[in-house]
């Protein structure tokens, strides 16, 4: 009887532990869904605030935001486009290694850019504004590279996929086409001065009868490719 009842005890806590582990799953991936959302909003407003800096603001203030905004499109679609490469191609893990690296020349980049937007001497931001240009171009032609790179390996594999595919159905096609032959030679079906083999004649006798009662030769036949049996001379 103790044996029971600590074998139930034992299965309660396990139930137990087992809700707890389940309400902790669901809460944090719950909260990283959230967090995602705010991350998510929180980016599409200070683009959407860059974007209008950028042709709204005359002078440097506005340069800084284009050079943001240029940066910052630049780096989250070659991150997009790696993330969604290397499940499908391993050989992009090397390539989204490099760009990490080089996300963190963006980062640093970006944080400069975003306080320069505040310094009030603008005198000293438009001297440095040629070596930020340069070195945002830097980073973005890179991301760049390595974003039309994946792609273009992807659409390399995808037409040798196609053209190999074309290759088998062109095989295939002709397969189903093994009685065709040459214009005006005949076939193994008929012999010489002949015409055109009747459809149900394929590796059969020539002169066998289509079905078991034989039709009666006065009444049409039902495909229009057939021609009309031909009454019997009476000579």
């Amino acid at each position: 009887m103790e044996a029971v009842i600590l074998i139930l005890a034992l299965l309660v806590v396990a139930f137990m532990a087992l809700g707890v582990y389940a309400t902790v799953k669901v809460v944090g991936a719950a909260r990283r869904g959230v967090d995602r959302t705010i991350t998510q909003a929180r980016r599409t407003v200070e683009d959407t605030t860059l974007r209008a800096k950028s042709y709204g603001q005359p002078g440097v203030g506005g340069e800084l935001a284009q050079l943001r905004l240029s940066l910052r499109t630049s780096m989250r679609a070659t991150q997009d486009a790696l993330r969604a490469g290397v499940a499908e191609d391993a050989s992009l893990s090397e390539s989204l290694g490099l760009f990490d690296r080089l996300s963190a020349h963006g980062l640093e980049l970006d944080a400069e850019l975003k306080a320069l937007e505040r310094e009030p001497d603008r005198a000293t931001v438009s001297a440095r504004l040629p070596d930020l240009k340069k070195r945002t171009a830097g980073i973005t032609r890179s991301a760049d590279s390595l974003r039309w790179a994946a792609r273009d390996r992807a659409r390399k594999f995808a037409d040798d996929e196609l053209s190999a595919l074309n290759a088998q159905i062109d095989v295939e096609a002709g397969a189903l086409r093994h009685w065709t032959t040459a214009p005006g030679e005949p076939t193994a079906a008929q012999g010489p001065g002949h015409g055109p083999a009747a459809p149900g004649d394929w590796g059969g006798e020539p002169d066998a009868p289509e079905a078991i009662t034989a039709r009666d030769p006065r009444q049409s036949t039902a495909y229009p490719w057939q021609k009309t049996a031909r009454p019997e001379s009476t000579n």
